[in-house]
């Protein structure tokens, strides 16, 4: 729990609420890329390598989740999704939070995230949460009407 935000891992039997999760947070992607953000399948695989931490709201409804997957002593953090009517309320900061208490305790030194370069409110959110830029990466997706690139961020938890 990181500031009042009980968050606990994903069973699978939470697979499809995540997919409806993450579709619906990454819907403002839908004015350049076709198609949903992820599948079930998709979420099936990551839940294989590695987890989703989430958090409910009052109604029994997950509110934000993230994947995080650990690599050694760094860990991946990716598809950070807040439902859309509890957006800007500090829940994906609370979720970081979270998510950096949760990779402390497995000894993690370092929080990589990837952002899609279209999505210009994100590299200032991660920066005040003490991500820096490391670099660039390609994004490789034939349904994406707008060329587009990775930005690779990172958090020294040391």
């Amino acid at each position: 729990m990181a500031d009042g935000l009980p968050v606990r891992s994903a069973a699978s039997a939470d697979a499809p609420a995540i997919v409806a999760l993450v579709n619906a947070a990454f819907a403002v992607e839908k004015a350049f890329v076709d198609g949903e953000r992820t599948t079930l399948d998709e979420i099936r695989v990551l839940l294989g390598k590695g987890e989703f931490l989430l958090a409910d709201d009052p109604a029994g409804t997950i509110a934000v989740c993230a994947y995080v997957e650990q690599r050694g002593f760094r860990a991946y953090v990716g598809m950070l999704s807040v439902h859309p009517h509890r957006q800007g309320a500090g829940l994906g900061k609370q979720m970081m939070s979270a998510i950096e208490d949760y990779c402390r305790n497995r000894r993690v030194r370092s929080l990589d995230i990837r952002i899609l370069s279209l999505r210009h409110e994100l590299p200032p959110f991660y920066r005040k949460l003490g991500f820096v830029e490391e670099g660039t990466a390609p994004y490789e997706n034939p349904q994406c009407s707008t060329p587009a690139h990775f930005i690779l961020m990172s958090k020294n938890m040391a």
